[in-house]
């Protein structure tokens, strides 16, 4: 119901928004007197006073509510050891009670009948404190539709009491929206600061079981060695030299990234300028949704698409050939991402290139340019940012792709350069050191931070190598 309590504070500020408008509108017309600023102003005002308190409290409650539910559940009452528990231990009884007062509508139980059929492995204590927490949820909901029904009310009146011709509307609200978007901002800034340094920490850590060096520069990735312990002195180090390796999987990542390019570029490129210079606006009307679909088919189906209907078809044509095709290869994992990927090329390049003005088209036709010498000349480089911001868009989708990579590429981190071969990327090996039973600790999952800070660094490094590119080569227009 916190949810609910939001929607309720945003449909009153949308309603005190014209009721502050149409006081200022009053106080114009009705009144006769000379506003600061016009009408929408004294509106935005309102509605300023009246979300930023609720929304802080409101944000409060959703952060706090975990901490009210466990002080009203996880009394010493009904927990008397409770004092003794540590964090995980409370933890794991919270989720469990939190469990029990959702599957069960405990206000049936009769605990002292005994009637416990259903939950045979919860105790009196638990089922209790279920019962407990499903009243405070529901007492917990309710207060906060009573809060933000009662806050929006009294604050959209009190600024609104507020408007007169005096007031200087505009620069507070300006300023008001200024800072907000400022601090939206910097909390942007401060999340990626703050995943940055996880990865960094992490790292660390992994680093001080693998030497750097190792990691970096070895040929070989099998981090089932990592197990291998010596139980005098901890990890034997010999073994976690030839655990992780990072070059074959650097290499096949860029082979399966470098196969899909190969496909997404060229054909969302062409497709983008066919689409925005050459295509009639039916055919676009109809072509360009067509070719959007793409982009909302899941990759698991492009993976089984690779996996059950591409792979076999190359291994077919390259043993016809008289080729050794591998039934899982990096040519058919890159083959499928790079159809996926397409989509993302097209859509956004052809947005950008049709944004070019028409001024720009007409002064090169009337100068004498071909239509293709205008769209090579003149539209591409004025276009030029943000097609190579669907390129990178493109890239880091393809260096980021896992369920097809698994699916038709296999998990064997291989050191090639063949694409008929099997292969693995960065991704797939980052999602396979996290799951299982191994120790947070333990080298074969910290990896999976180490490897998340490479290829943080290697699409920056995209990035930054993009924009300089964009600086040399972009033509601007006045």
């Amino acid at each position: 119901m916190l949810y609910l309590s939001l929607i309720i504070m945003l449909i009153f500020s949308y309603f005190f928004y014209y009721y502050g408008k149409k006081r200022a509108l009053s106080l114009r017309f009705n009144e006769n007197r000379n506003l600061s600023a016009l009408p929408d102003y004294y509106g935005y005002y309102v509605v300023l006073i009246i979300l930023i308190p609720a929304l802080l409290i409101w944000f409060f409650l959703l952060l706090f509510k975990s901490n009210f539910q466990e002080m009203f559940v996880l009394s010493p009452v009904l927990f008397p050891d409770i004092a003794s528990w540590n964090e995980s231990k409370l933890g794991l009884i919270m989720n469990k009670i939190t469990n029990l007062s959702s599957i069960v509508n405990l206000a049936d139980i009769d605990l002292t009948r005994g009637d416990k059929s259903l939950l045979k492995m919860a105790s009196d204590s638990e089922l209790i404190a279920a019962k407990n927490l499903a009243n405070f949820d529901r007492m917990y909901g309710w207060a906060n539709i009573a809060l933000f029904i009662i806050l929006p009310i009294t604050f959209g009146f009190i600024a609104t009491k507020t408007i007169s011709e005096k007031l200087k509307v505009q620069p507070a609200v300006e300023r008001t929206v200024s800072t907000i978007i400022k601090i939206c901002s910097y909390i942007a800034i401060l999340i990626t600061l703050g995943i940055f340094l996880s990865l960094v920490f992490e790292a660390i850590n992994f680093f001080r079981y693998v030497n750097f060096t190792d990691f970096f520069f070895s040929t070989s990735w099998n981090p089932n060695r990592a197990f291998v312990v010596n139980a005098s002195e901890g990890f034997d180090q010999e073994a976690l030299k030839e655990a992780f390796g990072f070059i074959p999987l650097l290499t096949g990542t860029l082979l399966i990234a470098t196969i899909a390019m190969t496909i997404a570029i060229p054909l969302g490129l062409l497709t983008a300028i066919y689409l925005a210079e050459y295509a009639s606006p039916r055919m676009r009307d109809i072509a360009k949704p067509i070719i959007e679909i793409l982009a909302g088919i899941p990759t698991v189906v492009y993976g089984f698409f690779a996996a059950l209907s591409l792979a076999p078809f190359i291994k077919r044509v390259g043993e016809t050939i008289g080729l050794e095709v591998s039934a899982e290869s990096a040519l058919a994992a890159g083959l499928a991402m790079g159809v996926m990927i397409i989509p993302f090329v097209s859509s956004l390049s052809d947005d950008v290139i049709k944004a070019v003005p028409q001024s720009l088209r007409e002064g090169s036709l009337a100068l004498g340019a071909t239509k293709s010498e205008t769209i090579k000349k003149v539209v591409l480089p004025a276009a030029l940012a943000g097609i190579m911001g669907s390129f990178l868009l493109a890239i880091s989708r393809a260096i980021g792709e896992t369920m097809i990579v698994v699916m038709a590429a296999s998990l064997r981190a291989n050191l090639t350069f063949n694409p008929l071969e099997p292969a693995t990327t960065i991704t797939t090996q980052i999602v396979t050191a996290l799951i299982g039973d191994v120790e947070f600790d333990n080298p074969k999952t910290l990896v999976a931070f180490a490897l998340g800070l490479t290829l943080f660094l290697m699409t920056l490094t995209l990035n930054v190598a993009a924009i300089l590119i964009v600086k040399k080569y972009r033509e601007k227009y006045d």
